[in-house]
Parts: structure tokens; C-alpha cells; sequence
């Protein structure tokens, strides 16, 4: 090899380099180490990485940096390897970029239109499927056509009992009003909704349920509660598809709720046959004055187990506390678990700011209970529907009866539709007779009533089989 001192070399505007091996030119460092190679072929080697040939072809081995990369994207051709969300700007490094395939971990964002196949579009206005069918287990794991919606009267529509009440028991039907220990009575009742009520305005709903708080002066008692509960038929969840007994089947609550005061409310789930288990949810902190939509996922569970009868007794009680005292929570329960139900385990330990503000207010409306482990839009059913459910409940009417000359009179009542069971029976009479005598008689079914009758007299019945 013969070496050349750059500082010697003048006027020398070409180089032949000779055949054969030496046919090689090559520059080398005052320290021997070869830095740029050109070789019989014409390729240029730089160092020992990189390789250009007279064809344009550039050869890197390693890692190649560079800030641009230009030129028409037919240029990349070959297999590329495997790219690393950790090399590749604004990219985790738990992303990973394959063929045909964009993983993203957390939430992936589509800018535009996505095609799957030729059938499947996928855009921010939704999905089009054209000729492919999108199951319902991908969906909701259940039905999504017919009647969902096992709570009964859940727009609070039907109060077939009157609006208002400070008494326990039903206003709204089929939703039971609960308290003790008050210092003064809450009001229970049904209320109309505004454009102003944002959330279940939109939804379509006109009713809702209210609970306004008494004037509670001693504060919070540990036996003190204010409650309301739908108590749902045990035939109803045993046939709905449920399976109680396994952790994969699902039913999910929801419903809208609003409270005057901000605070975090609870409630829990009952079951009532055999060994009874509960099942505490919270509503989470709401906002003062502010509809919130809250959804509850509830599992079939096996251990313990949750029995449900396929009879016409109670299977489950659904219960939503403005407050509940000491004796009713422990700061041990967990949320969102099925256990063996305990009278002083029923939710956990929570403030007691709505219950000691007077004239507080919670709203309620828009409850739905269905099977399936997603929230799907309310079933709303017209008023007819929902009166004839509620009916089987409750029911009341009047009767006119004519005989002034016989002592006794008879009077058949069939039921429309048929009652839950043979229902207990009252009465109040409208008339000058005060001799009259009214009792009821072959109240064994839930099917007809008759009435013994002195006199001519204007009668009206109700008729209960609450649960």
C-alpha cells in the first residue's frame, strides 16, 4: 500500500488505479484506521456501515438518524422491521405497530373514517354494517328489542293513590316510602319535569319522585332513616334471563338522580329468598341541584349464592337512602359485593348533610333495571301499559248498589287485570245510611272480590296485593 501525504499532492486531476486485487482506493487516518473505500465495482464504502453503489442504492447497517427522509413512498420497498412505539414520537411505549394491526394501549382515536373489510364503515356519526349482522352479546350481552325494563312505573308516571303524601307507603306506585326516627315527617311525591330539569328533560321524560325532608332538629339518629324501595316479583327476575348464580351474567341499573344538598348517597340490593344477600352501590358525590345519570353493573354471584324463587313473592328489594343511621351502615362494606345480608351492613357509613338540612330535596326518575352488562336507553312504555303493570298491585274503583228493600246485597268485583295475589281490601262509603254494613267476602282469589251490602249505598274500594 502506498501511502500519500494530502499536503504533497498538486495539479492531479485524475486517478487510475491499476487491474486485479490492487484495483482498490482507499483513504486511511494518520492512525492507520480506513475511512472511505472505493472498490473495483464502483461502490463507495464510508467507514464500515455504509455502502452507496453506482446504482443509487444506500446501505445502512445499524441505526440510521436522520431528520428528513423525502422521496415518493414506492421507494420503500422490502419487509420493515418491527417499530417500537418507544422510537416513534408522540407513540407509548407500549404501542406497537404491526401489519394490519395499530395497537394502543388505553383509548384508541380514529381521526377519519375506518373500513373494516369491504362491509364495515366506522365514523364519529357511528357504524355501517351492510350485510353483516352486529350481535346483541357485543352489544349487551342480552336482549335489546322487547320489554327490557323490570322495574315497574320507573318514569314515575301512574300515582293512582294521589300525588302527595307524609305518610309511609305508596304515592308513585310500586315505589314504597320509607323513614323513622324523624322529627318531622318528609313529603312524599310526584313532580313534573321542566325544560330547565337538563338530562331527563332530553331523555323524555314528565314525571319524577320526590322526597323533601321535615325539619330534623335532633341531627342525625342512629336509628333514623328516609328511604324508598321497588320491591320486584320473584317470577319477574327469575324468568328475565338473569342467572343469579353465575359471575358472568349481568343486570345493570340506572336511573337519574338529583339532590339539593352535594354529598355521596348509597344504596343496596336485596335478595330475599333463602339466605338473603346484599349487594351495596354508591351514587356517587353528587352535585347540589344537578341531574346525574347513575348506572350500577350487578353480577350473578356464587358465593354466596343469590336464590331467586319462580314464585309471586318478593324475589329482590331495590332501595335508595336519603339517609341512613348508624344502625344501617359500617365502614367495612364493600361496594359492588354480594354478602350474606346483615341489618347493620347495609351500605357504607355516610354524612348526614341532606338529612339535617331542612326542606332538602332528591329526585329521582328514569329507573330501569335490565339484563345485560351495559345501560341501554329507558323503555319508555305508554301510560296504559304502565297502569295495567301497576295494577296488578293495586287497584281501586267504585260501586253504586240499588235495593233499599232487601236487608243485604251482594256485589261481584272481577280484577283487571288479575292482581299479584287475593289483595287486602278497603273501603270508604258514601252515603246517609249510617247503619250500612260493608265487609268483604271470598277474598281467597286474585281473580274477583264480592261485597255484602245493607241499603243503598256508594262504595269505593281499593284493592292491595303489594308485595
Amino acid at each position: 500500500m502506498t501511502v500519500i501525504n494530502p499536503s504533497s499532492i498538486s495539479g492531479i486531476t485524475s486517478i487510475t488505479l491499476p487491474a486485479g486485487a490492487d484495483n482498490v482506493l482507499t483513504i486511511h487516518t494518520n492512525d492507520g484506521v480506513e475511512r472511505f473505500r472505493i472498490d473495483s465495482t464502483g461502490n463507495i464504502k464510508v467507514g464500515t456501515a455504509a455502502t452507496i453503489s453506482p446504482d443509487g442504492d444506500l446501505f445502512v447497517t445499524g441505526v440510521c438518524t436522520a431528520t428528513t427522509l423525502s422521496g415518493a413512498a414506492s421507494g420503500l420497498t422490502g419487509a420493515l422491521p418491527a417499530i417500537d412505539g418507544s422510537a416513534l414520537t408522540g407513540m407509548a411505549s407500549t404501542d406497537n405497530v404491526r401489519t394490519g394491526i395499530l395497537d394502543v394501549a388505553g383509548i384508541s382515536t380514529f381521526r377519519n373514517t375506518m373500513n373494516v373489510g369491504a362491509a364495515v364503515t366506522i365514523s364519529e356519526s357511528g357504524i355501517e354494517a351492510s350485510g353483516i349482522g352486529i350481535t346483541i352479546a357485543n352489544i349487551n350481552g342480552s336482549q335489546i328489542g322487547g320489554r327490557r325494563n323490570i322495574i315497574i312505573n320507573g318514569a314515575m308516571q301512574v300515582a293512582q293513590r294521589g300525588t302527595s303524601s307524609t305518610s309511609e307507603g305508596y304515592v308513585i306506585d310500586r315505589m314504597n316510602f320509607l323513614y323513622n326516627g324523624t322529627d318531622e315527617a318528609p313529603t312524599y311525591s310526584q313532580q313534573s319535569i321542566s325544560s330547565s330539569d337538563t338530562g331527563p328533560y332530553e331523555a323524555g321524560f314528565t314525571k319524577y319522585l320526590r322526597i323533601q325532608n321535615g325539619n330534623q332538629t335532633s341531627g342525625g339518629g342512629a336509628a333514623d332513616y328516609v328511604l324508598f324501595r321497588q320491591s320486584l316479583e320473584a317470577q319477574n327476575i327469575a324468568n328475565s334471563g338473569w342467572r343469579s348464580q353465575s359471575p358472568t351474567s349481568f343486570m345493570t341499573l340506572s336511573f337519574w338522580v338529583k339532590s339539593s344538598v352535594a354529598q355521596t348517597f348509597y344504596g343496596n340490593i336485596m335478595s330475599v329468598d333463602g339466605t338473603q344477600r346484599n349487594f351495596p352501590f354508591s351514587l356517587g358525590s353528587l352535585s347540589a341541584a344537578t341531574w346525574t345519570k347513575v348506572i350500577i353493573k350487578i353480577p350473578g354471584n356464587t358465593s354466596p349464592t343469590v336464590d331467586i324463587d319462580n314464585d309471586n313473592g318478593t324475589g329482590l328489594n331495590i332501595d335508595i337512602w336519603p339517609y341512613a343511621g348508624g344502625n344501617y351502615t359500617d365502614s367495612g362494606v364493600t361496594l359492588e359485593t354480594w354478602a350474606t345480608f346483615s341489618s347493620g351492613d347495609r351500605m357504607p357509613v355516610h354524612t348526614a348533610t341532606w338529612y339535617t338540612t331542612n326542606d332538602a330535596t332528591f329526585d329521582v326518575t328514569g329507573m330501569q333495571l335490565e339484563v345485560g352488562s351495559q345501560a341501554t336507553p329507558f323503555e319508555h312504555r305508554s301510560f296504559g301499559e304502565e297502569l295495567s303493570l301497576c295494577q296488578r298491585y293495586y287497584q281501586t274503583g267504585f260501586a253504586k248498589l240499588y235495593n233499599a228493600n232487601q236487608p243485604i246485597m251482594v256485589m261481584s268485583q272481577n280484577f283487571m287485570p288479575e292482581m299479584r295475589a287475593a289483595p287486602t281490601i278497603t273501603g270508604t262509603r258514601f252515603g246517609s245510611e249510617t247503619d250500612a254494613i260493608w265487609s268483604s267476602i271470598e277474598v281467597t282469589t286474585s281473580r274477583a272480590c264480592a261485597f255484602y251490602k245493607n241499603g243503598e249505598i256508594c262504595q269505593q274500594w281499593n284493592c292491595d296485593a303489594e308485595l
